[in-house]
């Protein structure tokens, strides 16, 4: 029968004494301790060399490896995946060379880990990257949205993140008490004030910066922000992964942050938003990068943030109107709906070069309406 692990060597020692004894059958003893007659003349042989202790069990492990990772290096990885819990072997890899330490290839790196027990599945499957596109230059396009929201002893906590498309570079991570436009303004004013201005930013179609409810029409938030020069977008409805650069730093912020976190105030989490920030930019290797990090590719705007609001101009073939109360235009006998907030704001309206009847409405740079006066009955 098999031996006990338990009992081996007293098992092993047994069957030795009892093999050497004169006239011993040492094969039926084979057949009875359930060993193979190689094993069974191992076990003599070690014996006969070494005494008792030659029956333990030695280790298979060389005894020299040039490949295995030293000790000191192996707890190197293990301390640094302790502290950053949610990284893996490529990023940890490229964070150890930054640091000053020889290679690890990842792979090496994540046997460590699962080694250590430090390789949770369900994390690993949450970090498989999405596939987008990016853009060519930095402040080309920011993503903005805000990360949902949780609860702290003093309040609610809305995380308002934004983030450079093309370098991963996060221009801000704000601890908001609301969702409020004031808010957010106040917030970006602090951005753009750092970093200037971007070309474009992407959002959701949600409130403060969008209507969800009436598609292209614009908040107090977005004209402000188109005032400022700058060009907007919405994601499609329910396909986050327009703002998908956002969609998932936010995942990575809560993996990295969040979870398992409870804070005390709006200020202990933007303590703790500022310190993730610094290193997510600084020392945190990102794979879209080629493992570089994103302070590495981002460059501030050359459009600096302007003291007051530009004044808006618009050309000399356009008809200029101004929005009414109810967020209306009047143009050639028929009303039209824009958006409330944008009453006492000067719109233009402007033919189209190829069609006769089509018109084209503007508030700034931003294309609001068409008006099609070949089709009948378009008036509010």
């Amino acid at each position: 029968m098999p031996w006990n692990a338990k009992d081996t060597m007293n098992l092993r020692e047994e069957f030795v004494l009892l093999a050497r004894q004169e006239g011993a059958n040492r094969r039926e003893l084979c057949r009875r301790f359930g060993i193979s007659p190689q094993t069974a003349y191992k076990w003599l042989t070690r014996h006969e060399q070494h005494g008792r202790d030659g029956l333990s069990d030695r280790s298979r492990r060389p005894a020299s490896s040039p490949r295995l990772t030293p000790a000191e290096l192996e707890s190197t990885v293990i301390a640094l995946r302790l502290q950053h819990p949610c990284w893996g072997g490529r990023k940890l890899s490229r964070r150890l060379q930054d640091l000053g330490h020889p290679c690890l290839a990842p792979s090496t790196i994540t046997n460590i880990l699962h080694r250590h027990g430090l390789i949770d599945p369900q994390a690993s499957e949450a970090a498989q990257p999405w596939q987008r596109f990016e853009h060519s230059a930095p402040n080309d396009l920011w993503q903005m949205d805000f990360k949902g929201y949780f609860q702290t002893s003093e309040g609610v906590c809305h995380p308002l993140t934004v983030l450079d498309d093309h370098s991963r570079f996060n221009l801000g991570i704000r601890a908001c008490a609301d969702q409020r436009h004031q808010t957010v303004q106040e917030q970006l004013s602090r951005i753009f004030e750092r970093y200037g201005l971007p070309v474009r930013i992407n959002t959701d179609n949600g409130s403060p910066w969008g209507a969800s409810r009436q598609p292209g029409q614009l908040t107090e938030l977005a004209i402000w922000l188109i005032r400022l020069g700058i060009r907007l977008s919405f994601s499609r409805p329910y396909h986050p992964q327009t703002n998908g650069k956002d969609e998932r730093f936010h995942r990575s912020l809560k993996a990295e942050v969040l979870n398992g976190r409870s804070f005390h105030s709006l200020q202990q989490a933007q303590e703790a938003f500022d310190r993730w920030r610094h290193v997510y930019n600084q020392h945190r290797p990102h794979e879209a990068l080629q493992m570089a990090t994103p302070t590495t590719r981002y460059r501030v705007s050359p459009r600096s943030y302007p003291t007051q609001l530009p004044d808006i101009e618009y050309g000399p073939d356009d008809t200029v109107v101004v929005v009414k109360w109810f967020g209306e235009v009047n143009f050639r006998g028929g009303r039209y709906k824009l958006s409330n907030p944008l009453r006492g704001q000067p719109v233009a309206i402007r033919p189209s070069p190829n069609d006769d009847g089509l018109f084209h409405v503007f508030f700034a740079h931003h294309k609001l309406m068409e008006i099609d006066l070949r089709e009948p009955d378009t008036g509010a």
